[in-house]
């Protein structure tokens, strides 16, 4: 394991849970975040430092993690480029395509920095409580260099936390982008009473939607039937833990989007992400009902139950492609 501190920057929920984690796995960890107000008051592992400066952050960092939402990505990566050094590696847990361009994490990181500096991504299915709690948890970090992948993963692993690696990084990155949208209307279907009949059979065929745009993208196909895919998806779409799953029984409650975005209080991915994956879907020519749908509910106000009717009244197919 690296004896240089890692530098997590963004001390919201997941951050916070993060830099935790890192700490209690015995590695030199730094928080920083412009309002911290997620990170507990007592029981810090001794190797966790709250730091306000970003600067001093980073000082000596070999590793640095990004935990900010996907619109704030890009601008704190340009925000610390600058303050580098020629050998610190980058990764970071955001989730969901960038709105403006349709890019995912590893390509808005590439048009920051160039080629030459290992990046990664952490993602799966995970709850920020519940990694903070010390609960048994898997999840999966990817990067082209597999080394950089396996010292991450090894750093943050424990007796209740293990970590998997992967060098698809476009399919781990799409299913994290993916998932929040089908979590958006696993909610809605489920504050409409439309039964656990009809829970399973969005998130089947939306497992298949997260499979077919990630494969148009460059995507291995099996990278979906793991944790950073199916897992991340079954999770989110079923605890109420979930965000994203809240967000969509607020709409099905009858509050707006605004309204409910404003109740929940905190970053809600898949709000941005349905109108990103669809203008994604829509310049790849993939077929993406369901997450079409969301956004039809969310921008264009299609009552839920007209969405779900014209899901099931489309042409009969074969189900497997």
């Amino acid at each position: 394991m690296s004896s240089a501190p890692i530098a997590i920057l963004g001390a919201g929920s997941w951050g916070t849970a993060l830099a935790i984690q890192f700490a209690r796995s015995g590695r030199a960890t730094r928080l920083w975040g412009r309002n911290p107000k997620y990170v507990p008051k007592e029981k810090l592992p001794a190797s966790l430092k709250i730091e306000s400066d970003l600067d001093a952050a980073l000082r000596g960092a070999l590793d640095v993690l990004i935990a900010v939402p996907s619109h704030a990505l890009r601008s704190i990566l340009s925000d610390i480029a600058p303050r580098l050094t020629a050998d610190a590696r980058i990764a970071w847990a955001t989730k969901g395509f960038e709105l403006e361009t349709g890019k995912l994490p590893h390509q808005v990181a590439r048009e920051v920095f160039g080629s030459s500096r290992a990046i990664a991504v952490l993602s799966g299915p995970t709850f920020a409580r519940e990694v903070e709690a010390g609960l048994p948890t898997a999840m999966t970090i990817a990067s082209p260099d597999a080394a950089f992948a396996q010292a991450l993963a090894q750093s943050v692993s424990s007796d209740n936390f293990r970590a998997y690696t992967s060098t698809d990084i476009v399919g781990v990155e799409v299913g994290g982008a993916v998932k929040n949208v089908l979590a958006v209307g696993a909610g809605l279907s489920d504050g409409l009473g439309f039964g656990a009949n009809t829970r399973i059979a969005l998130i089947t065929r939306g497992l298949v939607e997260m499979t077919r745009l990630g494969v148009a993208l460059g995507a291995q196909r099996e990278t979906f039937m793991g944790l950073a895919g199916l897992g991340d998806l079954v999770l989110t779409c079923t605890d109420d833990q979930s965000r994203n799953r809240r967000f969509g029984l607020l709409l099905a409650a009858g509050r707006t989007p605004q309204a409910a975005l404003a109740e929940i209080g905190q970053t809600v991915e898949g709000y941005f992400a349905a109108s990103a994956v669809r203008v994604v879907a829509q310049r790849e020519h993939v077929g993406m009902p369901l997450c079409e749908g969301v956004y039809r509910v969310l921008y264009e106000k299609l009552p839920a139950k007209e969405v779900v009717r014209g899901l099931m009244s489309r042409p009969i197919k074969a189900e497997i492609e």
